[in-house]
């Protein structure tokens, strides 16, 4: 039985690369378009199997010429794909990323399958044996608190990733045992301004007094800050050169949870040990273009911290 369990999204991505972002109602013309694996859940999934660890993606594709491929690269890259089904009454979802000369993105989602993964899919599955759940934001919000309520009954640990950014039931913060933000999610979800440490600190303390009992904020070249009740720690990122910023949160947050697994057990600062690996995945991914081809490998990670 794999150790994490994914329930989340699953995109084709339309990827193409423009020298800026075009102005409302200007035409700007760009690279050739790429159809390349997305989505945060199916990202975080293989993400983290490069990382060797063992995982199981639960969630939907359409039925079109999208779905098998996504199927068949979860497979491609040893994530378990036997909690996927085919939805025969909707396309796969599909996100439409436009990448700027520096490597910054725009993203608009059409959720197809995504939007169709329901707490009955939920409630037909078995979480006995998995370790650790991730989640994120781009399944109907009521099969995330589905899931997380399931996931505490069964004793597993809960990493939220609460993107895109929405309004979150006060219950699905409390169930969290990790809840990982980047800057402007964090200011979405707390109504504060977050553009530094300090208030990055600020707004986080303000989702553990609504029970949230790590929160840890992607920083971008910033790194990454961990807030908790017992430490305040701020963690650096790696020197890479920057290409594409697509799934660098997601690289991140699957580092960051294989490292943890790892982890159980060991002496020292199991958290922020695994937030710096986290960081490491992070930067590598901005290294390559497109989402999951982006995505390192352990060889990768471990040459990394190796040279830096």
């Amino acid at each position: 039985m794999p150790d994490i369990l994914v329930v989340g999204s699953l995109n084709a991505d339309l990827v193409v690369r423009v020298p800026r972002f075009p102005q409302p109602g200007e035409t700007i013309s760009g690279e050739g378009l790429k159809i390349i694996p997305g989505g945060k859940g199916a990202n975080q999934a293989v993400a983290a199997a490069r990382q060797g660890t063992s995982v199981a993606m639960l969630g939907r594709v359409g039925n079109d010429s999208f779905g098998p491929e996504l199927m068949d690269n979860l497979k491609r890259n040893q994530v378990d794909s036997a909690l996927v089904q085919v939805d025969p009454d909707s396309a796969t979802g599909t996100a439409i990323i436009v990448v700027d000369a520096s490597g910054q993105n725009n993203i608009i989602l059409s959720a197809g399958g995504n939007g169709r993964v329901s707490p009955l899919d939920v409630r037909d599955t078995s979480f006995s044996d998995y370790k650790l759940l991730l989640l994120q934001l781009e399944i109907p919000i009521e099969t995330v608190l589905s899931a997380a309520q399931k996931a505490k009954e069964k004793g597993l640990r809960i990493l939220l990733n609460p993107a895109p950014a929405r309004p979150l039931p006060a219950e699905l913060i409390s169930l969290s045992d990790f809840i990982l933000p980047n800057e402007t999610e964090l200011s979405l979800l707390t109504g504060q301004p977050v553009h530094d440490i300090a208030s990055a600190e600020q707004a986080a303390k303000q989702l553990l007094a609504g029970g949230a009992q790590n929160v840890i904020v992607t920083l971008g070249p910033n790194g990454a800050l961990i807030v908790s009740s017992k430490q305040v720690t701020h963690v650096n990122t790696y020197e890479v050169d920057v290409v594409d910023t697509t799934a660098a949160g997601d690289a991140f947050i699957a580092g960051f949870a294989a490292r943890l697994l790892e982890s159980d057990g060991l002496p020292g600062d199991v958290l922020t040990n695994a937030v710096r690996y986290g960081c490491a995945c992070g930067a590598l991914a901005t290294t390559r273009f497109g989402a999951q081809p982006s995505l390192p490998t352990r060889a990768d990670v471990e040459n990394l911290l190796s040279t830096q």
